[in-house]
């Protein structure tokens, strides 16, 4: 075992005696030594409840026959740190996440680890960390909230962020919006729609990284300190038969996660964390194939905020995999590779009825026969740019109108609510991406004012930043090469006509070679607003949205 190097033999009777100051006895220094991964804190609400899964956790571990041994991961609340300088440093944990924690793991020499995420960077970054340090180890994480009631219909939180559009708009009174404030978020847990947070969890679960009802199960319901305990005797039963994350994330876990993505309608930003955690797993994950799987993948799922259905309404529904075995039926799904349950993919779904064809939509019948996600391309975004398709209105599909031009965040929500912003329009946000942020923040509160100021059927936005799992409608993010590299986006000038066809996987600016060749002379790219510290540093080693926005070191 790892752990003989700091418990076993004479050489090590030093480590011995720090572990005897640590309470542990001689019988627990002679069995595994697990690490469990605690993204436990008391600021972000997903997290508040993470203890109680931990000890479930270590109860398990310790049934099983391993000793249980808690250390720390951070994580931020992409919803506490929207709208201002808080989301330059969401994305940029992900990184610190997977560096802290393959320090935490091999400087201890655990022998196998449990991972308990479940915020936006926080379920990426532990995968990450799982892919590179590669021991035996199984996710459980917090579980979502449930959706919340106002007016006896389900809310969740990206109801309240375009609560805040229709009150600047005039169409919602203070009194509402404070109704809104005080019901959308009732309980503890990952925000209750397919938001980034859920989405990665679910995919957890189809890489075969998490047991069943990983990204399903509420986090209040005691079902899911049940599913801890049984985590944390799966990795006992791992260390013993040596099954690691590399025998499980394999190129072909990576195929069923996008084809399940497209399925589900996930948010758009598995596609930069999914090629992240298979960077780490030696997998380059190139996706030019997302819109090939795209197109043989049905849309089976609407949950918020693609439509009124809720994280706890597909748990009751059969979960991720009753999905998963539906996309079955047409044989889309690899079914012969490894899980940590020990067991295939196939003998995980076998039995996996869909329970409410309302909610996980039968596979010969789904809301679209192509996924929830399109990568597009062309001259405004020659790498590519993404957009949740399955949360976009039909009459947006095909948009053509002038872009409205902004170089932050700050300035495009002022003009979406100072009602500069018209029927037609195409919001151009720039200088937001991985390098330009820096940090790439993500622009639900411009998506969420568009929404709510009655504008999501009429206005498209476009960045190089990127969007949270709660916007909708035609929000095009992830523009790579991005402003701060020399991409076109930085060319874009106010009134120039962009031509977007989702079907057809494209995005034009109508502006000549000739023309764009003169702005590019003349061109004078915007300074970062943050140049020291970690988010200067990020900045230097950070690539493009669309390898993932992964951390080069080669340079």
């Amino acid at each position: 075992m790892r752990s003989d190097n700091v418990t076993c033999g004479m050489q090590q009777a030093p480590h011995r005696s720090l572990f005897n100051a640590l309470g542990l006895t001689s019988e627990e220094m002679k069995r595994p030594l697990v690490g469990i991964v605690s993204s436990y804190n008391e600021i972000v609400p997903g997290h508040m409840n993470i203890d109680k899964i931990v000890e479930a956790v270590k109860l398990g571990v310790a049934m099983a026959g391993g000793t249980p041994r808690v250390f720390p991961a951070i994580a931020v609340c992409d919803g506490i740190a929207m709208g201002h300088v808080g989301m330059k440093y969401s994305l940029v944990t992900r990184d610190l996440i997977a560096d802290s924690t393959e320090c935490m793991a091999l400087a201890h020499q655990f022998d196998a680890l449990v991972m308990v995420p479940n915020c936006d960077k926080n379920v990426p970054g532990l995968l990450m960390a799982a892919a590179r340090i590669n021991i035996p180890t199984v996710f459980v994480s917090g579980g979502p909230m449930l959706a919340g009631h106002v007016k006896g219909k389900k809310r969740s939180l990206s109801s309240m962020f375009e609560a805040v559009g229709a009150h600047a708009a005039g169409i919602m009174t203070e009194e509402e919006v404070t109704e809104y404030e005080n019901n959308v978020c009732p309980t503890c847990g990952s925000c209750s729609g397919m938001y980034t947070a859920n989405s990665m969890n679910c995919l957890t679960e189809v890489l075969g990284m998490g047991l069943k009802g990983n990204g399903t199960i509420p986090a209040v319901y005691s079902e899911r300190i049940r599913l801890a305990k049984m985590a944390g005797m799966k990795v006992m039963e791992m260390l013993e038969k040596d099954i690691r994350p590399r025998d499980i994330m394999t190129e072909k876990a990576f195929m069923n996660a996008l084809t399940v993505d497209m399925a589900l309608g996930c948010s758009t930003n598995s596609m930069l964390h999914l090629p992240a955690i298979a960077h780490e797993a030696g997998i380059n994950l190139n996706l030019d194939i997302a819109n090939e799987l795209s197109a043989k993948t049905p849309n089976l799922c609407h949950l918020a905020p693609a439509g009124d259905t809720y994280m706890e309404d597909l748990n009751e529904a059969g979960g991720v995999y009753a999905v998963m075995n539906e996309l079955n039926k047409k044989n889309l799904l690899y079914t012969d590779i490894m899980t940590v349950t020990g067991k295939t993919v196939g003998e995980n779904i076998k039995d996996c009825v869909n329970k409410n064809p309302e909610i996980i939509r039968p596979i010969d019948n789904p809301y679209s026969e192509t996924g929830g996600i399109a990568v597009l391309k062309g001259n405004l975004a020659p790498d590519s740019c993404v957009v949740k398709r399955s949360a976009v209105v039909p009459e947006m599909m095909v948009h053509e109108g002038p872009a409205r031009v902004f170089d932050c965040e700050e300035d495009a929500i002022a003009a979406i609510k100072g009602g500069k912003i018209v029927s037609g329009d195409v919001v151009v946000i720039r200088y937001e991406g991985p390098k330009g942020g820096p940090g790439m923040r993500e622009m639900l509160n411009p998506t969420s004012a568009i929404a709510g100021m009655g504008l999501g059927a009429s206005v498209a936005l476009i960045t190089d930043g990127r969007f949270s799992g709660a916007s909708r409608g035609a929000s095009i993010g992830h523009v790579s090469p991005e402003a701060a590299v020399g991409g076109p986006i930085a060319l874009v000038e106010e009134g120039d006509i962009i031509k977007i066809n989702i079907p057809e996987n494209t995005i034009h600016l109508d502006v000549s070679d000739e023309e764009l060749e003169r702005r590019r002379a003349n061109l004078k790219i915007k300074e970062p607003d943050i140049t020291t510290g970690y988010l200067a540093r990020y900045r230097e080693l950070v690539t493009s949205a669309n390898t993932g926005a992964i951390l080069d070191f080669r340079k």
